[in-house]
């Protein structure tokens, strides 16, 4: 495609049920496909909702709201994960959807990108989860760290402070992508969050030459009242709001979101790529593979690995090299 309309969807989550969050999601997606879009970017584990408890209760407090979020978070495959994918191919519509992701008796921070036609493209872990969220997720491999086709291109994803790790970044860019889309959660740490993920944000599209698609939640003034009744701590699960769509020399495409519900849409002309990487194409003709390298193990890593059958280490099947 040269011109594919994008949106970053900035809404609440239903803070009691991951189905209550899906059929927000589902009437967002049919308000988007009303306006031409092709791909929807909703924000970091959005179903059932980010983890805010952790964030402002101390561990010996938050052992109800850790098991609510067990109980509502996402089996992928499942029924969610399924409700999702027909929504994408009955408006013709890519996703990319945070969830929390519960394999066993495990939760992880996942991200996935459900193509036009409603197949699951990718269903990858954040590598690392970010100070309060360790006591939440388990840490991501580097099997789903790569760019997908889809009906509106090469695709990649990163969720939030993933987009500080270099070397993430330039695998995803040395895998091609074309729209990057970013997940964070919003409703937290205040104006200057949101300030961070602008200068992320924009800093990786000018880096890669690619667009940038980046979405973050909202909690209204009555669910920050919930998840804390101190003041001072619903402070603290306010503004950090960034909802954007970046061009490949950095400019914004549209007015970001801030505060409040809404979409971020614009259309993403993919001629401005080549505009950019023409002068800088950090993975090609500005690089230097000669001087430098980056190895990505992108082997799965489970529980155990079997050596039944062999004498030899478990070896790295699917690790690639990626030249810097």
């Amino acid at each position: 495609m040269n011109i594919v309309r994008a949106a970053a969807i900035q809404i609440a989550p239903d803070l009691n049920s991951g189905a209550g969050t899906v059929s927000l999601m589902c009437n967002a997606i049919a308000e988007a496909s009303k306006q031409g879009v092709q791909l929807a970017v909703f924000p970091e584990t959005f179903v059932p909702y980010y983890p805010y408890f952790s964030f402002v209760e101390p561990p010996v407090m938050s052992g109800k709201a850790h098991l609510q979020l067990y109980k509502e978070a996402v089996v992928v495959p499942g029924p969610l994960v399924n409700q999702l994918k027909q929504v994408a191919s009955e408006h013709n519509m890519v996703l990319c959807v945070g969830v929390n992701e519960k394999e066993g008796e495990s939760l992880y921070n996942a991200q996935l990108v459900i193509d036009a036609d409603g197949e699951l493209k990718l269903k990858r872990r954040k590598i690392t989860p970010t100070y309060h969220e360790r006591m939440v997720w388990g840490r991501g491999d580097g099997s789903g760290l790569k760019a997908v086709d889809t009906a509106v291109g090469r695709v990649g994803a990163l969720a939030c402070w993933e987009h500080y790790n270099p070397l993430a970044r330039y695998t995803l860019m040395a895998d091609g992508e074309q729209i990057h889309c970013a997940q964070f959660p919003g409703s937290m740490v205040g104006q200057i969050f949101a300030d961070q993920i602008e200068v992320s944000i924009r800093h990786h599209a000018l880096e890669s030459g690619c667009f940038v698609v980046n979405s973050t939640g909202w909690l209204t003034p009555e669910q920050r009242a919930t998840i804390s009744p101190n003041e001072k701590l619903q402070k603290a699960l306010s503004g950090g709001c960034y909802s954007a769509i970046i061009a490949p020399d950095g400019s914004h495409l549209c007015d970001p979101i801030t505060e409040g519900e809404g979409m971020a849409i614009a259309d993403l002309d993919f001629s401005l790529i080549t505009k950019r990487k023409r002068m800088m194409d950090s993975v090609g003709h500005y690089s230097r593979p000669d001087l430098f390298s980056l190895t990505v193990n992108r082997a799965e890593q489970p529980a155990i690995q079997s050596t039944e059958s062999t004498a030899t280490q478990p070896s790295f099947e699917n690790e690639s090299v990626v030249s810097l």
